[in-house]
């Protein structure tokens, strides 16, 4: 799975969590252990969160832009 994950390193992705919660932004790196995301906060901000594969259910690449995402 490591290995699939790495060639999404500086994509953006959705990540589902075991919690119920999910997330997004752009994967920084990956190891072993855990997942390096940079999310977007508000405004100009932004934070880098780590998030233990324990905790994650799945993760998914965005998909390419359609007309039937646009509202």
């Amino acid at each position: 799975m490591l290995e699939k994950i790495k060639f999404l390193i500086g994509q953006p992705i959705g990540v589902s969590l075991k919690n119920g919660l999910s997330v997004s932004g752009v994967l920084c790196d990956a190891n072993e252990d855990e997942i390096l995301l940079l999310e977007y906060m508000y405004q100009e901000k932004f934070i880098q969160n780590h998030y233990d594969f324990k905790s994650i259910k799945g993760i998914y690449m965005f998909p390419y832009c359609k007309e039937e995402y646009i509202n």
